[in-house]
């Protein structure tokens, strides 16, 4: 029989820097957290190799390791964290419902971060090479290929808005597409055909990623003639869309036609469901930086504060004084 537990202030569902970030503020609040933050707990940051970009860290700083640290403050102040996916959730009644495997918990406020996944190309070595040379993000990792030649895979505005940026740093960029059109804006066509460091592999998969330890090469394969080819690079990146993990609010969370959380206004977090919140790149689908989503988990941690203030659901406990620190 499953335990029953609750209700809790405030639930997290989500554990990358979004979720934590929230847990954070929430906990700072007096508002006893519980962060539900997965099996494989952490988000798209413990497979990523360096962090050079987050604020605070001049040397840069691992992603396991980075995470690591979130999670031991967002504990060191009160959040508690639970290494459980959850199934189900029932946001048509108060306070909300939440199951695990091996529990029930209501709660009177969720916090949705459960980010999303970038898709992959489905070949051989790209998940043994992801973080030696297979890349998702070129804002993240472009200024390790400074003067390297590379490949970026896709055919859309984020593919080419991928290998504009990686030109300022690398010594030449391939656009690997599976057709011989673009799927992207005539505008960033335009710009990337112009480029002199760009050129395109027209109606071409990438078959496998070569390489020992790193990146060394694609195995290209032309989808009209079948012939296979190697294209020589440093590095790749895939830029073939991404997949908010909605999956489990679907129906109950007003969507956007990319199944993204929907934004209700451009001023909070809130979702359709009021008590419900959403931070992170499940509902960015710009941005996707671990900043960007850190920010908005303080952000949606302060909207369910007040909401709960107003709604006369909050009660701080201020018996620990950790608690009671000014925020920042």
């Amino acid at each position: 029989m499953k335990q029953q537990e609750g209700p809790r202030q405030v639930v997290i569902i989500g554990s990358g820097p979004a979720g934590f970030t929230a847990a954070i503020y929430a906990a700072r609040a007096a508002l006893n957290p519980l962060v539900l933050g997965g099996f494989f707990w952490g988000g798209q940051l413990v497979l990523t190799s360096d962090v050079e970009n987050f604020p605070g860290y001049p040397e840069g700083i691992m992603g396991p390791d980075m995470m690591a640290e979130l999670r031991t403050q967002a504990e060191r102040f009160g959040a508690e964290v639970r290494t459980v996916d959850v199934n189900r959730v029932d946001f048509s009644q108060r306070p909300f419902v939440i199951e695990t495997d091996d529990a029930t918990i209501t709660a009177n406020s969720v916090i949705i971060a459960t980010g999303a996944t970038a898709r992959r190309m489905d070949a051989i070595g790209e998940e043994q090479l992801f973080g030696r040379g297979v890349s998702t993000c070129a804002t993240c990792d472009g200024w390790f290929y400074r003067d390297k030649d590379i490949a970026v895979v896709g055919g859309g505005d984020s593919a080419l808005e991928e290998a504009l940026f990686l030109t300022r740093f690398a010594n030449h960029v391939t656009v690997v597409h599976r057709r011989d059109t673009l799927r992207a804006s005539k505008v960033l066509q335009q710009r990337a055909q112009e480029n002199p460091k760009i050129d395109f592999r027209w109606n071409a998969v990438v078959e496998e990623v070569v390489g020992g330890d790193r990146v060394a090469g694609l195995r290209v394969r032309d989808t009209l003639t079948g012939e296979e080819s190697t294209l020589p690079v440093d590095g790749v990146f895939v830029a073939v869309g991404h997949q908010p993990n909605t999956a489990l609010v679907a129906g109950q969370i007003d969507l956007d036609n990319a199944g993204y959380i929907a934004k209700q206004d451009d001023t909070t977090t809130a979702t359709n469901i009021a008590g419900v919140f959403a931070a992170g790149d499940v509902r960015d689908r710009r941005y996707r930086q671990a900043i960007t989503s850190a920010g908005d988990g303080c952000k949606a941690a302060m909207d369910a504060e007040r909401w709960l203030e107003e709604e006369g659901i909050a009660v701080p406990d201020l018996a620990n004084e950790v608690y009671s620190l000014p925020g920042v």
